[in-house]
Parts: structure tokens; sequence; C-alpha cells
């Protein structure tokens, strides 16, 4: 099931929240801390044609409740009388109000700061007060940190939990919810009216993530990040699989720096993790198998589960190179325009290691720099590019220039580390082939500046395309219907 809260300022608004939710979703979470006076709940009951459970959040539970605690009680109380489907009840005060009627009890446990811990003692503590479903909340920042959470949600028990977490990583409690039976979900109904910040809508359920068709069979992918890129690739793939009406989707993780992460994807079930620009270097730790372009490159952006382990791949240059090779004049897969022309690569990060050993291989003419001198040079020495320091590189003649650190001014966002380059614009000269890889769905000042140059521009967003189709067809052996990428490049 799927639940929206509402928590309407007065009787009247909440009236209209309950006929807005209650098509949309199966439960209606009907909050009383926001409104000034007690209302008439069996009136407001009345012609809504969905359960309610009946909440009233204190605010260290992050709700709105500013009276007494015994007046809190007292709503509680007389809500019980009116017969809604559910109360929700703190796990201290649960005893508090005795069971009622028809009425199910929810015993929640909210932890707004530290992220939850040893969750078993307090689901004992619940069932003690009576709990029809145990509900916990918490702050989910990261895997490592949601860990505990998921492991109990996921976990085959008497006694229904639910889970919500704080933040935008809370909505892998909402898909994993699906998956291990949960009895139900949380959403919120239209963005502005968030139970907390970062919380799916409904319309994020149903766009995004078609949550409808997830159930116990449901394969997830794992996604690294929540970034813009990761977003639309999370939506991408998730339109393809559900286009092809393929029992998968894409599950976003915060992965922090755990040495767990193996083992947490296991006991998941995910045999397939995407990694994101801030992933991809450490995605080694995880594979005791590296193809030979991620090793060589020390980076990662697919890492499969396979009978022998985790296998680690580098399929990101394949993507830039493809499209650039495109835009050089390549028919067929077997071209290969690259060979014997000048590539400039601009940065030593992960991204652009990963494409060097692409042009390596296309037998471009690589050339390397970067912020960082020293790391350019140990990029040129493994790739046996010509190495440029960053005060030469205006001396630097090339056909393809790849931007893959960014520019210091506009701040670090393309995976490389270090202060970026300061890159003059006179650089570019008209007739280059430029692509910026520092934002993989969008424009750039430095692609704008190019394009009046009148450089030839490679869009990012068809590279990024081009990789959200690869990376598809690795997962699912199937080709993405191109119509869905042309859609959703034509909406970033």
């Amino acid at each position: 099931m799927l639940c929206i809260a509402v928590a309407p300022e007065s009787r009247r608004l909440g009236k209209v929240d309950l006929f807005n939710a209650a098509p949309q979703c199966d439960l209606i979470e009907f909050r009383l801390d926001r409104l000034g006076k007690e209302p008439d709940l069996k009136e407001m009951m009345e012609g809504i044609s969905k359960p309610l459970l009946v909440s009233c959040r204190r605010r260290e539970d992050g709700g709105n409740w500013d009276g007494s605690e015994e007046e809190r009680l007292i709503q509680l109380r007389t809500a019980i009388i009116c017969g809604p489907a559910y109360i929700e009840l703190e796990l201290d005060v649960a005893d508090q109000v005795p069971r009622f009627g028809n009425t199910k009890r929810v015993v929640s446990y909210t932890s707004l700061n530290k992220p939850l811990t040893n969750l078993e003692p307090i689901i004992e503590r619940a069932i003690a007060a009576k709990a029809d479903v145990v509900k916990f909340v918490g702050p989910t920042p990261t895997l490592d940190a949601a860990w505990p959470l998921l492991a109990t949600i996921s976990k085959k028990r008497n006694i229904p939990v639910v889970g919500m977490g704080l933040g935008k990583p809370g909505v892998m409690f909402s898909l994993l919810g699906l998956k291990y039976g949960a009895p139900w979900i949380y959403a919120a109904l239209e963005r502005g009216l968030e139970a907390h910040e970062g919380q799916a809508t409904v319309t994020d359920l149903e766009e995004i993530y078609h949550y409808k068709d997830i159930g116990p069979q449901t394969r997830f992918v794992a996604v690294a990040g929540f970034g813009p890129a990761e977003s639309a690739a999370v939506r991408l793939l998730n339109a393809g699989f559900a286009s092809q009406k393929l029992n998968i989707r894409c599950l976003q993780l915060e992965l922090g720096v755990s040495d767990k992460i193996n083992q947490m994807l296991d006991v998941l079930n995910i045999n397939v993790l995407l990694g994101n620009p801030e992933f991809c270097e450490r995605a080694l730790n995880l594979a005791t198998e590296i193809e030979e372009a991620a090793r060589k490159a020390q980076y990662a952006d697919v890492v499969v589960k396979q009978p022998d382990g985790w296998n680690a791949y580098n399929v990101a240059w394949k993507s830039v190179l493809r499209v650039i090779e495109h835009a050089l004049g390549a028919k067929t897969p077997e071209d290969r325009p690259l060979d014997r022309r000048s590539v400039f690569v601009i940065g030593a990060g992960g991204m652009a290691r990963s494409v060097a050993v692409g042009v390596q291989k296309r037998k471009g003419l690589l050339s390397v720099t970067a912020a960082d001198d020293g790391e350019a040079q140990r990029l040129a020495q493994a790739t046996g590019a010509r190495y440029v320091p960053l005060a030469n590189m205006y001396d630097t003649l090339c056909d393809v220039v790849i931007i893959a650190e960014a520019q210091a001014q506009s701040g670090v966002v393309g995976g490389a580390s270090g202060p970026g380059v300061k890159l003059n614009p006179a650089f570019l000269r008209p007739n280059m082939y430029v692509t910026d890889l520092t934002n993989p769905i969008g424009d750039t000042e430095l692609l704008r500046e190019a394009r009046e140059r009148g450089c030839k521009i490679v869009p990012p967003p068809q590279i990024f395309g081009a990789h959200i189709s690869t990376v598809f067809k690795t997962i699912t052996g199937k080709d993405l219907q191109p119509e869905l990428v042309e859609q959703a490049l034509g909406q970033l």
C-alpha cells in the first residue's frame, strides 16, 4: 500500500487534502499536530474512500505540536473513538493510550539526528505495547548508516515493520518495502508537502520508479548517488525496464565509505552496481576480477556479481568515444576515425583516465594536461601519452578536446580532485571537436564559448544517452529503445 501524509492547518484545508490524497493512495496519514483546534474527526472521515491513519507528531519526532503532552494524548484517545483504521503512538507513550474498537496500533520510534541502531529490542518493546505495526523513522545519509533499518525491513518476522528514511536516500525504504512486503510505504502528495526534506512524491514513485510493478521478485540495480546525472540515469533505465516489461528497477544508494558494501549488496540480492564519478575509483575495491580497461584507468563505472565474485568494468570510455567517432564521420562500429588524430584530454581524475585509456585503444595521438602537473605526468606515463604542462596547453594543436576536469572558477563537479583547470577560452579554435564531461546532462559555460568560437560541439547529453544505452544492454542483453533515449534527452 501507498500512504500519503497530510498535515493541514485548518479543518477546511484538511478536508480538501483528504479528498486530493484519496485517489492517489491506499492509506492516508492524517496529522493533527498542525491544526489549531481539535477537529471533528468523524466528520472529516465522512466521504473519504480510503482508510485513515491518525497521528499527532511532537516536534522532537519531526512534527509541529506546540501544546502540552496531556492535550496531545487526549486528542489521540479521542481520535481512536472515531474508529480510524490506524492510530500512531510513540513507543514511550503507547501504554498511555488503550486499544479501542477495531483501530490498529502503529507504535513508532523516531531518531531525527542519529542513525538507528540495535532495533530488535525496540521491536520487542513495541510488541509488548500491543503494536500491530512497528514503525521506524531515522536519518539515512549513507547505506552504512541506513543498514540496520534496511536489514530490519527486509527480514521476515511475525509483526509488520515500516521504515521511513529521512532525506533523499529514504526512497530506498519505499522501494525495498515494496519488495519485502512492508504493509505500506510513504510518499508526499506533491512537491512542497513533503513530510521531510527530500521525500519522494507520488509522481516521483510513478514516473521515475514505476513503483506499482515492484514486488517480491523484482531485481534491483544499485545506482550510487543522488545527483542530477544519477537521477536522470535512474529515470531512463527504469523507463526502459518498464517498457520492455522487465522486472528490474534501479535503487539509488548513497554508498559512503563502508568496507562492508559487498555484504550489504548480497543481503539485498543486488548483483549490479553503477558507480557515479565519486565512487568509480573506489569501486575497484569491491571486485575480485577487474577487466583490463578498468585496471589501466583505475576506474570502474559498472560492477557485476558473477559466479566468481564481483567483476569491475570500465564502459564509460566506449560511450564517450563512440559519440565522438560518430561526429568525426564513423559509419560503422569498425570505423576508427580517431586513428592518428590528435586528442587532448584535460584532467587526470577517474573519467579522464577512462577516456585516455580508450583513446589509446583507438590509436589516437593522445596529449594530457591537468591542474596537478604530477597527476598529468603519471597519466601520460600510464597511457603512453604526451604530457603537456598546464602552462603550455595554449601552444598545443589538436583535433579533439575532451574536458574531464571542471574549470577552477566553477568548482570541481566532474569527478576530478584538486582545484580544477582555469581554461582561457582563447585555447579554443574553429573546427576543433569539443566536449565537456563535467556536466553529462547539460551545457556548460565552456561549451557555449566553444560554440561561439566556431568549434564543433559533441553534446554531453548524447554521450550520456549512449552510455545509459550501453549500461542497459549490459544489464539486460537488450537494446534500449532510441525513442526513450530521445525523449529523456529532450527533458534534460
